[in-house]
């Protein structure tokens, strides 16, 4: 049966299957606002309904594009067959529709034509699909990479959206490969967008990358950062890096040509304190969003043969002062422990590294989670509050930082940074003797002492230094405003 055909198929079996669901009477609003609630639900299934439809049929048309092209298989070095029908009679094999949809591109006389056929030859995997991701992705598929590929193992989560352009609210809960996939068969359905939903580790980033022609770092953690550099020295790939954090960002080109690979730079990994992410410092969503549509530049440069790519240099973006610097980085070094030259490193070496050994940082998105305290010196969210109910004399101090407090923060806390937390101790020692002095209560002993922070883990730090400093009730609640809003009040907030 022509593919063609199964298209408009199943286009017809699931509008039918719409329209038998459609209610077969007007709304009756109700009082009491159940007709409301239904109404809205309603509206949610059928969006996801169409939004699903649509991706399928985005889907099924590039698979019916690339089953009518002459040649349909990759080639051996994973680049993609050009997008083109080569009996057009115009002399390069561009189809009309492509050098429509591309028109802008071939009348830049310094691209042109042979520019726009190597990029459609091309594949370029983009690691992340988060806020590097998102810019870099959107326009490798609209400016018509042949075979483009995401590697990605999170979900779509509210607090994306600021940043990560290429996600919709529809896809919250989802998978962020099967999001980004679809906005980029939108935006051009006559692309190949392979989805690789996993985790990206040793055990199968040599299989992965030995499929694309270049290479996108979008992650945010060390670790990945050095097993992503390695592999593609292994594989002889170039790799297109960025960062973003906070209101700066930085970019380059790494194992370009005889240039520079990561480790090359950075032989010693930083200090785990110097190793932030956004989910801890911030990030204001406009600052990757550039960074991300620098890298997918530079990823059309290597691709399409066109520019000098931005290897032995690296581009450093501040966002305050809207300045941009080109700075020179140091050239490939003859000791690197991956690319030097009186130096092996195998592909088995690779699988068996211990990258979160190595950088003394999980490869995981998942939070730090400290246990520095004995049992006894810990509380949870539900026994504090059982204290809040029962009037427990007490005095909670919030060691995050000012501008983490001014967000949320419960009542009555005192605030005092875990930075500035030694220095103002007297401080502590006066909110003690005044709860003491309102209760009744003649010595500070009778008052218990508690500290709370985001997560729970600079709650264990403060306590400890508390307790260096005679403070030796002091307990930390665990978890932190996270486990609050988790355990006691699904309202409180979170960030």
């Amino acid at each position: 049966m022509p593919l063609a055909f199964l298209v408009i198929l199943f286009t017809t079996a699931k509008l039918h299957s719409l329209c038998k669901n459609k209610p077969k009477q007007p709304f009756q609003m109700e009082s009491n606002g159940d007709d409301a609630a239904r109404i809205l639900a309603e509206i949610q299934t059928l969006k996801a309904s169409k939004t699903d439809l649509d991706n399928r049929i985005a889907a099924l048309e590039a698979q019916l594009r690339l089953f009518n092209l002459r040649h349909d298989t990759i080639s051996s070095n994973g680049s993609c067959p050009s997008i083109s029908n080569p009996d057009t009679g115009f002399g390069h094999g561009l189809s009309p529709d492509t050098i429509y949809r591309y028109s802008r591109h071939l009348l830049l006389p310094s691209f042109g034509v042979q520019g726009q056929s190597n990029l459609l030859k091309s594949s370029i995997l983009v690691v992340g699909a988060g806020g590097l991701g998102s810019p870099a992705l959107l326009y490798l598929a609209a400016c018509g990479v042949g075979r483009l590929g995401i590697v990605d193992h999170d979900v779509v989560e509210l607090n994306n959206m600021h940043r990560q352009v290429i996600h919709t609210e529809a896809f919250i809960g989802q998978p962020k490969v099967k999001s980004a996939a679809a906005a980029c068969r939108s935006i051009n359905s006559s692309i190949l967008v392979v989805e690789h939903q996993e985790a990206l580790r040793t055990y199968n980033a040599l299989e992965i990358f030995s499929q694309y022609d270049i290479i996108v770092d979008a992650t945010d953690n060390a670790p990945s950062r050095y097993m992503i550099s390695d592999c593609c020295v292994l594989l002889r790939k170039p790799l297109v890096s960025g960062a973003a954090l906070g209101l700066e960002g930085q970019l380059t080109v790494y194992n370009y040509k005889g240039g520079p690979c990561y480790r090359c730079l950075f032989p010693t990994p930083p200090p785990t304190t110097a190793c932030q992410r956004c989910a801890d410092s911030g990030v204001l969503g406009v600052v990757p969003g550039i960074i991300g549509c620098l890298q997918a530049l530079e990823a059309i440069k290597i691709a399409s043969a066109v520019g000098e790519p931005l290897s032995g240099r690296m581009l450093l973006f501040d966002a305050l002062s809207a300045r941009i610097r080109i700075v020179k980085i140091r050239g490939r070094s003859l000791q690197c422990e991956v690319c030097g030259e009186n130096l092996v490193f195998t592909q088995k070496q690779f699988k068996d590294f211990d990258y979160e050994n190595f950088t003394q940082s999980p490869l995981a998105t998942a939070p730090l989670k400290l246990n520095l305290l004995p049992a006894d010196s810990r509380i949870n969210s539900r026994e504090f509050k059982e204290k809040l109910v029962k009037g427990e004399a007490h005095v909670l101090v919030d060691v995050r930082p000012a501008h983490h407090f001014k967000i949320v923060s419960l009542p009555n806390a005192l605030n005092i940074p875990l930075s500035s937390l030694e220095a103002r101790l007297p401080e502590i020692s006066s909110a003690l003797k005044g709860e003491g002095e309102r209760r009744g209560i003649e010595t500070e002993s009778g008052v218990s002492l508690y500290v709370v922070c985001r997560r729970g883990n600079d709650s264990q730090r403060a306590v400890q230094l508390l307790h260096e400093k005679g403070f030796s009730s002091a307990r930390d609640i665990i978890g932190g405003l996270e486990a609050w809003a988790n355990d006691v009040d699904p309202n409180f907030p979170t960030y």
